[in-house]
């Protein structure tokens, strides 16, 4: 009997054949010992041999030989997780420990939930759940009431793949491990800090989702603010799964819209038609589903301040946005300069600049070093750290910690309603209209107006 049954709501989606699935792959071809029985759930009705042709397709060419065991032998379940006789035929066919990973929309996800609580849950049962938690902190904190009444807090997975990021945890190792980081790591030595994750990526038929949503609560609200915890967070005892969230939590306790003011600590923006990577996009608001009344914005900036002694008065801008040409992924900490230049030098001595660049994952310091003309001729250089591919494995990272009912790098729920608490002022700001919506054409880096990076 296996030790764990991995049932997948939502097993005909988007979502279960792009991420869940190859993720599955990817950690089976690394731990093919993994003793796990998987099983498709869903309303529709289709046969253990369909299921089994998806899950192959997904697990694509080349699959590890535990894959291809896993798909051969999964199954199918049809039933209706929005009802408690549904969740019980589910959960009865568990063999081991069952693990629900709700591949479907959060307002199902949640109902699905809230059905659950007239339900006997066995021991160890683990719930997986994709982001958002919630449309605010209230709902957030609702929520995670229903939750409580079904799990233990530890045994709720709030998935954020950005948090399996494998430069995030170069950035622990960086910073943790290092003399020479170590000390400096803080607002007497830091100017600022950027968080920034542009794509060339346009709408790609999710406006269903996306226009509702948009940039900043798709990006900022969860992925971002949840990188800037891990930047801003003391040095935790360990690394253990208590530890670190409760040092990222309180880094997030502590952060508030810059100078309290939410119109001008943020920006949004959207594109129009343009050309990125050789391919004409049309302007947002004539995608296919997309609403303009909605002012659904594709580009979002806003700036953040950490009240603690370690950080005050330390900007920390988060960006993110669509149709950005070039593609820009990084998370970069800019040095104040030094105290005192001697006379004499020539040029200009640049700030050090310390920079983690997602996918293929890379460090690099900028430093200043003789120039080579003149005895005190300066000129900034680059020193560069290739660390690997990187965010490919992000998904089968938060995946491992869900098979090992370890919840390191989940988001606990208390963290989930700090999130919307921190972002509340700028989302009423822009409800309102009191910042307004730029446009910037497709393939550009954006606004032209706005302040530098």
């Amino acid at each position: 009997m296996a030790e764990t049954t991995l049932f997948i709501l939502g097993a005909t989606g988007d979502l279960t054949s792009r991420l869940l699935l190859p993720a599955l792959e990817q950690l089976l071809a690394l731990e093919p010992e993994r003793d796990v029985r998987l099983v498709g759930v869903g309303r529709r009705e289709v046969s253990d041999d369909q299921w089994r042709d998806r899950v192959r397709e997904a697990f694509g060419d080349g699959q590890a030989p535990a894959a291809a065991r896993l798909a051969d032998s999964t199954t199918y379940l049809q039933a209706d997780i929005g009802s408690a006789d549904g969740l019980r035929t589910i959960l009865g066919s568990a063999q081991g420990r069952p693990i629900l990973y709700f591949a479907v929309p959060p307002a199902i996800a949640q109902a699905s939930c809230e059905a659950m609580t007239d339900v006997e849950v066995p021991s160890g049962t683990i719930l997986a759940l994709e982001k958002p938690f919630g449309t605010d902190e209230a709902s957030a904190h609702a929520f995670n009431q229903t939750l409580a009444r079904l799990v233990p807090e530890n045994q709720v997975f709030r998935v954020d793949h950005f948090l399996g990021q494998s430069i995030l945890l170069d950035l622990i190792g960086v910073r943790f491990a290092n003399r020479v980081f170590e000390p400096v790591w803080s607002a007497d030595h830091i100017e600022s800090v950027l968080i920034r994750y542009d794509e060339t990526l346009g709408l790609e038929g999710r406006a269903g989702y996306y226009d509702k949503a948009g940039a900043f609560t798709d990006m900022l609200q969860s992925h971002l603010l949840e990188l800037l915890s891990v930047v801003a967070m003391d040095s935790p005892a360990s690394l253990a799964e208590r530890d670190l969230r409760d040092a990222t939590a309180a880094a997030l306790r502590a952060t508030r819209v810059w100078e309290g003011d939410p119109i001008r600590a943020s920006h949004r923006a959207r594109y129009t038609a343009g050309e990125v990577n050789g391919h004409r996009l049309p302007s947002y608001t004539d995608e296919e589903g997309v609403d303009p009344a909605r002012n659904t914005e594709t580009l979002a900036e806003a700036t953040f301040e950490v009240c603690t002694a370690r950080w005050a008065g330390v900007p920390f801008t988060l960006r993110s946005g669509k149709a950005i040409e070039p593609a820009v992924k990084e998370i970069a900490l800019t040095f104040r300069p030094v105290r005192h230049l001697p006379e004499q030098f020539r040029g200009e001595a640049a700030s050090n600049v310390l920079r983690f660049s997602f996918g293929p994952d890379t460090m690099s310091l900028r430093l200043n070093v003789h120039d080579g003309s003149h005895p005190f001729d300066l000129k900034a250089t680059e020193l560069d750290a290739d660390l690997g591919v990187g965010s490919p494995r992000a998904y089968a990272e938060v995946l491992s910690g869900i098979l090992d009912g370890d919840a390191t790098l989940a988001v606990r729920g208390d963290t989930a309603e700090q999130c919307w608490r921190i972002v509340a002022p700028i989302l009423d700001a822009w409800r309102s209209d009191q910042v307004p919506i730029d446009e910037y054409p497709a393939g550009s880096s954006g606004p032209t107006d706005w302040p530098a990076l």
